[in-house]
């Protein structure tokens, strides 16, 4: 019914109309959400436990190799062995995406994040590099799938129609749609490494000893100059991936990773066979007590479901309004209409190290200055986003062409530039927009009350039948976000998420 209302107010207004008319329930539902959520700060000295952090930064200290090097191995095995593999599979469904239930098991697998993977495996086999690299491999399939099929959908046909039909219809398709998608396809490959690296650090905060694992416990023991000094290690790290990460390099990376780190674990199948045959499937359901089974269903929904949706809706689109706002402030600063060669690499600069901090990671800096509310998600998932949107406007304004006599200044970015930027830019912020969801829900982890904070609890309390309940609920919720921003997407003209980072 959601969808259907919103393809028929995509179908009300054209052009100008339309753009106003979305940016006018942005509005609505970010002020709905602003009285909906808890700004407060907590903290009874954020402005001291923010010195003290910000003393730390300004002076690293060293850390032991013996620390230091495994952790970050870990954390490169993890990403390589996760994202290599899942870049594989995703392409063997991509050929297969025009089937509907490829479709929806791709979606359905993207939809739930990798830390909610890595908590569910976590019971099954353990705290071992097998969870680590199933928990990047699954969701990141799912990714791979859908734009690995949409880069093959939108590539030029004529070189594939103008050829002897007669020849074999694979050599056809590799030799014509794939050799085309193949920039495309290496450059995403490439951005999505920077992301599973990302992904693989944070999978420490659930216990793996990856970057994340040695993060969490200096910044808690209040060990700040330690913790700066992993932060920079890991900025240098994706800093440097465009120089040390060759495609041709990608195999031999890809071994080393499985080399040092194979991803095995001590399988009890019998547990296994417990687990899915019993703890996570209701008492209710197992009874064969149809009446019971509802009755939890409703008890949860009253008192963990409709919490958690709520917190989770209101929390992203916040995030989502100011992610949009900080872009429009920050990208003429990396843009040659606006700013100098060394303005420019000052942002640019900047930019990298904010998409670089995983919103996780920034969330619970956030917290421990801020205190336990909403504000400290908000700002995480805003920086972020903000770096990743605010880069891509920056390339698109380099493009537009204008009159000799054209406005300069701040006359030029809001008469001349802002308007002719504005629908890619808000196609841009609907492409994120199903990425802030994920991430708001995850954020529950750190005490948040979204919708991962019941599921981490459901998780700690041993009950799993709730934790998949609400797993389900969370991957619902990505699916419908992700198909509504396609629907507005598509209304903009904007079909394909951008690929150059």
């Amino acid at each position: 019914m959601l969808l259907a209302y919103i393809k028929k107010i995509s179908h009300l207004s054209s052009g100008f109309h339309s753009l106003r008319l979305i940016s006018f329930l942005l509005f609505a539902l970010t002020f709905l959400a602003f009285l909906l959520s808890d700004l407060a700060i907590h903290s009874a000295s954020p402005l001291y436990e923010f010195s003290l952090m910000a003393q730390g930064f300004l002076n690293p200290q060293t850390i032991s190799f013996d620390t230091l090097l495994p952790a970050l191995y870990a954390t490169l095995a993890f990403a390589f062995q996760g994202v290599m593999v899942a870049a594989v599979l995703g392409f063997l469904l991509s050929l297969l995406f025009r089937y509907f239930y490829i479709r929806v098991f791709a979606a359905f697998i993207r939809s739930i994040h990798e830390l909610f993977w890595a908590l569910l495996f976590i019971q099954i086999t353990g705290l071992t590099p097998l969870t680590g690299f199933i928990a990047i491999l699954i969701p990141f399939t799912g990714i791979f799938a859908k734009v690995f099929s949409e880069i093959l959908d939108e590539v030029d046909k004529k070189p594939e129609l103008s050829l002897n039909p007669q020849i074999k219809t694979f050599s056809l398709f590799l030799y014509t749609r794939v050799a085309l998608a193949w920039p495309q396809m290496k450059g995403y490959l490439l951005y999505r490494l920077e992301c599973g690296i990302r992904s693989s650090a944070i999978l420490g905060f659930v216990g793996l000893p990856t970057l994340g694992f040695e993060l969490e416990s200096y910044f808690k023991q209040g060990f700040y100059a330690e913790a700066a000094t992993l932060l920079y290690v890991f900025f240098i790290l994706i800093a440097s991936l465009k120089y040390l990460v060759k495609i041709p390099m990608l195999p031999i990376y890809t071994l080393a990773a499985f080399i040092y780190l194979p991803p095995i674990a001590d399988i009890s199948w019998p547990l296994i066979s417990e687990f899915f045959k019993h703890e996570i499937v209701p008492t209710s359901l197992q009874e064969g007590n149809i009446p019971a089974f509802f009755n939890w269903l409703n008890m949860l929904w009253q008192t963990q479901i409709m919490d958690g949706l709520v917190n989770t809706l209101a929390l992203s689109q916040l995030a989502l309004a100011l992610t949009g706002l900080i872009s429009l402030l920050i990208f003429p600063f990396s843009s040659k209409l606006f700013a100098g060669k060394i303005t420019r690499t000052v942002s640019q600069s900047s930019l990298i190290i904010m998409r670089s901090s995983p919103e996780y990671l920034l969330a619970f800096i956030g917290l421990l200055i801020l205190g336990p509310s909403m504000l400290p998600a908000i700002l995480a998932l805003a920086i972020h986003n903000s770096a990743v949107i605010a880069h891509l406007v920056a390339l698109q304004s380099q493009t537009l062409c204008f009159r000799e006599d054209a406005s300069k200044g701040i006359n030029l970015y809001f008469f001349e530039t802002l308007p002719r930027l504005y629908g890619s830019f808000l196609a841009l912020l609907f492409y994120r927009w199903e990425v802030i969801v994920r991430e708001t829900a995850i954020l529950g982890m750190l005490g948040i009350p979204t919708l991962g904070f019941y599921i981490d609890s459901a998780f700690e309390e041993i009950r799993f039948d709730r934790a998949i309940l609400l797993i389900l609920v969370t991957a619902f919720l990505n699916i419908l976000i992700d198909n509504i921003a396609v629907l507005l997407r598509k209304q903009m003209h904007f079909k394909q998420q951008p690929l150059s980072f």
